[in-house]
């Protein structure tokens, strides 16, 4: 890492928020040394509670997570909001970088809010999603709260980057529940059902208790490690620790909670929700293999992204994709022999790698 990076490290980790921004934009745009930067992060990692922020379009999202900061600044604890926007079709950029409706927290620095394009990726969420949580944790930041995109079942990739997932319902939604079904069942670790001062609220949490019991008797809950939904009671808990014979257990019961965002109702009970749920993840044990599963598939990631990299170069030596595509409309070959005369010297190199490594052993 260059003497530019480090003092960026140094700058950030001392607590400078146009550090973090520069850090976040250097991530965002892959720019040269920011795997070195982001290598750098890690040690200093762990600290801070991820929350992911998911809905349909007009659900309430912005409001929530608006309403959300503030209430937790008013606990004293500092917050870093990443809000994942469509990308411009135009600069590949965030179409809604303003974040207008963002507005109870401006000017409080210990709120930093970063909007980051989705770029196309599944579930509106990037590989530098992930890097710019990292910053924002190794920055000291107490809450990361990212606001996703909704884009359907494809939001299913946010729970590789969050640690408890909010799935956002508006009331009325009707035909629309019976399209969440297994997908966001089995990322939702808390149902909220926004604007609940509408019509039709009570019915929506009706049909999502519903459609939460019908999945727990199919066993698609329980895929999720979530165990089963009510509706809001009196206390309000969301992890049974004792079931029907007495015995513990460590079922995660995800709750509905009802929130009228614009007047900030629901949010201190949607807050203690979250901090339950936080609970639950450490003294069950879930939140360490939680953490192994992200590692895990950030590493097959990027793997993935250098592999590419990698064949993409021998491809260009064996004369580029269009010479190749052209010599199998030919007939001369096809992509199977492609593949293989390609990934021959990969596979080649890891042969020897692993030989090497059991000669060292062996020593």
């Amino acid at each position: 890492m260059d003497e530019a990076d480090e003092s960026l490290l140094e700058a950030l980790l001392a607590g400078e928020h146009r550090a973090l921004a520069r850090v976040i934009s250097k991530i965002e745009n892959r720019s040269p040394g920011y795997r070195d930067l982001v290598s750098e992060l890690y040690a200093h990692t762990g600290n801070a509670d991820v929350i992911g922020i998911t809905g349909s379009p007009g659900a309430g999202k912005s409001t929530l997570v608006d309403k959300l900061a503030e209430a937790y600044r008013e606990r004293g604890e500092t917050v870093g909001v990443i809000a994942i926007d469509p990308s411009s079709p135009f600069t590949g950029g965030a179409v809604l970088g303003d974040r207008i409706r963002m507005a109870s927290t401006v000017g409080d620095m210990d709120v930093f809010v970063r909007s980051m394009s989705a770029r196309g990726t599944l579930g509106g969420l990037s590989t530098a999603t992930a890097d710019a949580v990292k910053a924002m944790d190794a920055f000291g930041k107490d809450k990361i709260i990212i606001e996703t995109v909704g884009a359907g079942q494809n939001e299913i990739d946010i729970v590789r980057t969050a640690d408890t997932v909010a799935v956002l319902v508006p009331p009325g939604s009707g035909d629309d529940i019976q399209t969440l079904k297994a997908g966001i069942l089995e990322i939702a670790d808390i149902f909220i059902v926004n604007k609940a001062d509408r019509e039709g609220a009570d019915r929506t949490v009706q049909e999502l208790r519903e459609m939460v019991h019908l999945g727990e008797e199919s066993g698609l809950a329980g895929s999720a490690g979530h165990h089963g939904v009510d509706a809001m009671d009196g206390d309000g808990a969301g992890w049974d620790d004792v079931d029907e014979s007495g015995d513990d257990t460590d079922d995660w019961t995800t709750p509905i909670v009802e929130t009228v965002a614009t007047k900030g109702t629901g949010v201190d009970t949607f807050i203690d929700e979250l901090g339950n749920h936080r609970s639950y993840l450490v003294d069950s044990g879930t939140h360490a293999e939680k953490v192994r599963q992200r590692y895990a598939e950030e590493i097959r990631t990027l793997l993935r992204e250098d592999v590419h990299a990698l064949l993409e170069g021998e491809l260009a030596d064996s004369g580029g994709i269009d010479d190749l595509a052209e010599a199998v409309r030919q007939g001369e070959t096809d992509p199977y022999s492609i593949a293989t005369d390609v990934l021959a010297p990969v596979e080649a190199c890891v042969e020897n790698l692993a030989a090497d490594a059991d000669d060292s052993s062996a020593e």
